[in-house]
């Protein structure tokens, strides 16, 4: 009985069950300004990488924090900064996780991975460039993302929530991680899934 009311209550809260199947706005200006922050439910960092040639091994950080400031009048002047803890990484064996972090890291010494967004380019509403300083292993460089707006949603349930992919490649060695270079790979291809919620 309970189970039925409450499913009877989500259902107008949602409107119609119509309202699961509806599609986020794509229009950038559609999402309100002010700060968005990371929903760390629905985000993911994945890192990719050569393994002797043979396959792309693929790794993924289990903690991700960050937040951008947004102006929908002004969308190229949104500030972005994440911050990853470089002990969370998952190589999917316990045992291999933190000797994977200290070794490819330098997680003791450096225990965050940073991102701090300098500048953002758009090449059309969805896509667009964003070139920040990545700080790994102890190292600061440039680095661009090629990121995708997944769209603007809005509802009782979920709030208010911006959605995007991106994609980046590094080398490794640019920021001092040399560890078995030739029997795993030096470019890294990074691959971010993130969804920011807005109060």
């Amino acid at each position: 009985m309970v189970r039925a009311a409450c499913l009877a209550l989500l259902v107008v809260l949602c409107g119609a069950p119509a309202a699961w199947a509806a599609q986020p706005n794509p229009d950038p200006a559609a999402a309100p300004a002010g700060a968005y922050v990371l929903d760390k439910r629905h985000a993911s960092v994945l890192a990719k990488v050569s393994h002797m040639g043979l396959s792309g091994y693929t790794m993924r950080f289990g903690k991700v924090d960050g937040r951008f400031d947004y102006d929908p009048a002004q969308p190229e002047a949104a500030k972005l900064s994440v911050t990853i803890d470089a002990n969370s990484l998952d190589v999917g064996e316990d045992k291999l996780d933190r000797q994977f972090a200290r070794e490819f890291l330098g997680a003791d010494e450096n225990p965050e991975i940073t991102f701090v967004s300098t500048g953002i380019t758009r090449t059309d509403p969805a896509h667009g460039e964003v070139t920040g300083d990545l700080t790994l292993h102890g190292v600061t460089r440039p680095v661009t993302l090629a990121v995708t707006f997944n769209g603007y949603d809005q509802s009782l349930l979920f709030g208010k929530r911006m959605g995007f992919s991106a994609t980046g490649d590094i080398l490794r060695s640019d920021f001092g991680s040399r560890a078995w270079l030739g029997l795993v790979g030096d470019k890294v291809r990074l691959i971010i899934e993130a969804e920011f919620t807005h109060p």
